[in-house]
C-alpha cells in the first residue's frame, strides 16, 4: 500500500510540473497546445489529483504519528463499511449499535480485513468521480455564469449562491451517473459477510454477475434518490463553501483574512462548515438509496430490512415504497442510521478535498475564479 500510494502521488507532482512548464513555455512565446484543451485538462488533473494528493498526505502524516501508511479512503474505510451496515441491517436481528460497538463487532466477526470490505471498488471509484465533479463545475459554473451575464447586460457579474448551487447540482449528477454501476456493486460488496448465501469475488466478477442475473437496469437501482439527494449535498457544499470564502474576505471578521487571502485553517473550516450542512440535508436519501441497492439481491437476506411483522427480507418497490415503509416499520430516525461515523468521514474529507484543489489549481497557473 505504501509504494502503491507513492507511487501514485511521484505520477501526480509529475503530471503536475509538466503542465506547470508547459504554461510557462507557453508565457514565454513557445507554443504550446490551445488553451481550451490545456483548461481541461487542468480541472480533471485537480480534480482526480484531490484523492492522490489527500493520500499521498495522510500516508506521510500516519507514517510519522501512528504506525503505517493509509490512504484518506482507506484511513475511513471501516467507518463507510459501518455507515452502510447500519443503513440496511435488520432491525429484528440488531449486530451493530453504534460506531464503537459496531467497530468492534466487524473486527470480532470478521477480523482486520472485515474492516476494509468494498474499500477497494470505492477507491477505484473515487478518482474519476472527482475528476467529473470539478471538470463539470467548472465548465457548468462557465456555461451558467455567460448565460447570466448575457441576461443581466453586466459583463462584470458574478454567480450568486443560487447559481453556484445549479453548478455543483450539476456536477454532482453527470460525477454520480457516470460511476453509479460501481457505486451501486460497492454497496453490495460492502454488505456481504462470510455467512453470505453468494460471494461476489470482486469489483468485475459482481458487476457482470448483477448483469447476467438482475439484467442492466439493477446496476442503476437507488440511482433516483442519488439524483435528487445530489442537489442539497454537492450543490449546497460548493454553494456554503464559495459564498463563505466571499463573505469572509469582503467582512473580514474576527481578523480571519489578511490581504484578501484566506488561511489554510480558514478554507477547512469552510470546507467542513459546507460538508456538514450539505450530508445532514442529503442524508436520508443516502439511506433510501441504498436500501434500494439490496433489492433483487438474494444474498443480502441475512442482513437486509426486515417489514415489521417477520424476519424475511423486505421488498421496495421505488423510491417513494421504500420512504415509506422505512419510516412506518421503523421510524424517522431510521432514515439517519450511521449519520455519526459518516460525520467522521465525510466532514473533514470534504474540507481537504475542496483546499486540496484551490491549492492543486494554483500550482497549475488557474485561476479559481470563474469569472475572469
Amino acid at each position: 500500500m505504501a509504494s502503491e500510494d507513492v507511487k501514485a502521488s511521484e505520477s501526480a507532482v509529475t503530471t503536475i510540473v509538466n503542465l506547470a512548464e508547459e504554461a510557462k513555455l507557453a508565457r514565454e512565446g513557445v507554443k504550446a497546445p490551445s488553451h481550451a484543451i490545456i483548461s481541461i485538462c487542468k480541472s480533471l488533473v485537480a480534480g482526480g489529483g484531490i484523492d492522490v494528493v489527500r493520500n499521498f498526505v495522510t500516508t506521510r502524516i500516519t507514517l510519522e504519528c501512528v504506525c503505517g501508511p493509509a490512504g484518506s479512503r482507506t484511513a475511513v474505510a471501516p467507518l463507510e463499511r459501518l455507515k452502510i451496515l447500519l443503513q440496511v441491517q435488520n432491525p429484528h436481528n440488531i449486530k451493530y449499535n453504534g460506531t464503537i460497538q459496531g467497530l468492534k463487532y466487524i473486527w470480532r466477526t470478521e477480523g482486520f480485513r472485515g474492516l476494509f470490505k468494498g474499500n477497494g471498488t470505492n477507491c477505484a471509484r473515487i478518482v474519476p468521480n472527482s475528476a467529473v465533479k470539478f471538470f463539470s463545475y467548472e465548465q457548468a459554473s462557465k456555461g451558467i455564469l455567460y448565460l447570466y451575464q448575457q441576461q443581466t447586460g453586466n459583463e462584470d457579474a458574478q454567480l450568486t449562491p443560487l447559481l453556484r448551487l445549479g453548478a455543483g447540482a450539476c456536477a454532482g449528477i453527470i460525477a454520480m451517473s457516470a460511476t453509479y454501476p460501481m457505486d451501486m456493486v460497492r454497496g453490495r460488496l460492502t454488505v456481504q459477510t462470510d455467512k453470505s448465501p453468494y460471494q461476489y469475488r470482486g469489483m468485475f466478477h459482481a458487476l457482470s454477475t448483477v448483469l447476467r442475473q438482475e439484467g442492466p437496469r439493477a446496476l442503476y437501482k437507488g440511482w433516483l434518490p442519488s439524483v435528487i439527494g445530489v442537489v442539497p449535498y454537492v450543490g449546497l457544499n460548493f454553494a456554503v463553501y464559495e459564498s463563505l470564502k466571499d463573505w469572509l474576505v469582503k467582512a473580514r471578521p474576527f481578523g480571519l483574512v489578511e490581504d484578501s487571502e484566506l488561511s489554510v485553517t480558514t478554507r477547512l473550516a469552510c470546507g467542513a462548515a459546507a460538508g456538514t450542512i450539505g450530508q445532514t440535508v442529503a442524508y436520508p436519501l443516502d439511506v433510501i438509496r441504498r436500501r434500494m441497492q439490496m433489492v433483487g439481491w438474494k444474498g443480502a437476506a441475512s442482513i437486509v430490512t426486515g417489514d415489521g411483522r417477520s424476519k424475511a427480507p423486505l421488498e421496495y418497490n421505488g423510491m417513494i415504497d421504500t420512504f415509506r415503509k422505512t419510516v412506518r416499520h421503523e421510524g424517522f430516525g431510521a432514515l439517519y442510521k450511521g449519520l455519526v461515523p459518516n460525520s467522521v468521514k465525510v466532514v473533514p474529507s470534504i474540507a481537504i478535498a475542496f483546499v486540496t484543489y484551490e491549492m492543486v489549481k494554483d500550482i497549475l497557473g488557474v485561476e479559481i475564479r470563474i469569472s475572469d
